[in-house]
């Protein structure tokens, strides 16, 4: 099942744990254990993991008692899960990268609560850029003052991006079998992308943000990241309070929040409708593995139909929206967070000038503009996010009723980009604002890989290159039924070479 266990990590999914613990074969412990020890030798380097949970090992013997007696308690008894650190997991702190809120230890997170009720083995809380790449406007993925730089497991001299990195990386590198990130705009399928995995960012509302730091309630969202579709299906219908059923399609049964019932009968690409958008920024690198996959799907029945889609309007309007939302509701999180850090943003900001750390590779622009935008109330703020999220409905729902479409694909990011902090992020294309806008479920999957160009400052090796599939609001599972189609009949993630 899972020869040498170690080297069997990185093509084991949820089903086949599962089988395997059903039978005797490997024990929740030997798992653990298997993840941990890679996490001790490996990521003093990667720097995925900002804190090990220590009850996980008990945690673990527990759930093999479990499956001994023939009763796990849910789907994803005995599953290995790092959590990002904007997430409320309790006992530990939540810390967001930021030594202003090291000693902040809030209670699980809504969505913490219902994996430990599926039997999840929380390990740790993930890396991340501080404050949810928010920051500062010239930031560098990756880096936050308690975590340090996370490393690209397939570049040590890029990034992971962001702002999920720790738990991208971590998945890549196999120090865990799920990773739950967040985003606000990209920060889920963007390094997920970068990484070589899987990436999901649902329909806006169908995962409780609840114990999440804010960026934006109006766009935050968690999600899976993993190596296998499959195992993205399972974890998104843990999260989202779905009945989870072993012989349904993915181990999931079609009902439940955000998932209306329209799975396919018969093959998933025959007669399948997806618009294709040729992002700007790309180059003939990228050209080369977003056509082999349109190829793939092609062959595999799908119809393809060119659409254009320009989201130009979407992003004037919502970066002031953002400000405006960002200022409000971390204000009211830290007025209630525990521990003694700071209690509204502007504290904040004199807590980074003061310290000797935190303001050392970047700024907080971000920070100071959002100090400055107009209160929730103003009449301004409200006409950009009513405005931002009309334009970004109009971009995906009009092609997509005009031609019938099931999905859109596209291009998800530039590959990994060299760690600068002269510099911060380099990324030219730009697709995840859309679906970040408008709510849309969108899944980014590895589609191949390029080789960074003669003459960049770093050449490197074979970098990722991840599409994504956008769908419908509310449309989840039929939107993961498509890529997990796509994965198997284009089978493009490969595990890094030095891990």
């Amino acid at each position: 099942m899972l020869p040498g266990l170690a080297a069997g990590l990185d093509c084991a999914t949820i089903p086949s744990l599962r089988a395997a613990f059903r039978a005797g074969e490997l024990t929740v412990t030997a798992l653990v254990e298997a993840f941990l020890d890679r996490i001790e030798r490996l990521d003093p380097e990667l720097r995925t993991v900002l804190a090990r949970r220590p009850d996980a090992l008990r945690d673990a013997r527990d759930a093999d008692r479990r499956w001994r007696a023939g009763q796990p308690c849910g789907p994803l008894d005995g599953i290995p899960v790092l959590v990002k650190d904007n997430i409320a997991v309790s006992g530990l702190p939540t810390t967001v990268g930021s030594r202003a809120l090291a000693d902040s230890a809030p209670p699980d997170a809504a969505l913490v609560r219902r994996l430990r009720a599926a039997g999840a083995i929380i390990i740790g809380k993930a890396n991340l850029s501080e404050w949810a790449n928010f920051r500062s406007t010239r930031s560098t993925s990756g880096w936050s003052a308690i975590g340090g730089q996370c490393r690209n497991p397939h570049a040590l001299d890029r990034t992971p991006s962001g702002s999920s990195s720790g738990s991208a990386a971590a998945v890549a590198a196999s120090l865990t079998q799920v990773a739950i990130g967040s985003e606000t705009d990209g920060s889920i399928t963007a390094p997920a992308s970068a990484c070589g995995v899987v990436g999901f960012k649902p329909t806006h509302g169908s995962v409780p943000g609840e114990g999440i730091v804010p960026i934006s309630s109006a766009q935050d969202v968690a999600g899976p990241i993993t190596r296998h579709v499959i195992d993205a299906a399972i974890v998104f219908s843990v999260l989202a309070g779905a009945v989870v059923d072993d012989t349904a399609p993915f181990g999931v049964a079609a009902t439940g929040p955000g998932r209306p019932g329209d799975a396919r009968h018969g093959g998933p690409l025959a007669g399948a409708r997806l618009g294709v958008w040729r992002p700007a920024g790309s180059d003939a690198a990228i050209d080369v593995v977003f056509d082999a996959t349109l190829a793939a799907l092609a062959a595999g029945g799908a119809e393809l139909i060119d659409i254009p889609i320009d989201i130009a309007a979407v992003a004037a309007h919502e970066m002031p929206a953002l400000l405006t939302e960002f200022h409000h509701e971390l204000d009211a999180y830290l007025a209630a967070a525990p521990g003694g850090g700071p209690r509204d943003m502007a504290a904040l900001v004199a807590f980074n000038q003061a310290d000797d750390l935190e303001l050392a590779r970047f700024g907080q622009e971000q920070f100071e503009a959002a100090l400055a935008a107009p209160p929730i109330d103003d009449p301004g703020y409200l006409r950009h996010r009513a405005t931002a999220t009309a334009l970004a409905r109009a971009a995906l729902d009009e092609p997509m009723d005009a031609h019938g479409l099931d999905a859109i694909i596209t291009v998800t990011a530039s590959p990994a980009g060299v760690i600068d902090y002269a510099l911060g992020d380099d990324g030219q294309i730009e697709t995840t604002t859309a679906a970040a806008v408008a709510g849309n479920p969108a899944i980014s999957l590895p589609a191949g890989f390029v080789t960074a160009p003669t003459g960049a400052a770093s050449p490197a090796g074979p970098l990722p290159i991840g599409v994504t599939l956008i769908g419908r609001r509310g449309g989840d599972m039929a939107l993961l039924r498509l890529a997990s189609a796509l994965e198997q009949i284009h089978p493009a993630r490969r595990a890094p070479t030095q891990f």
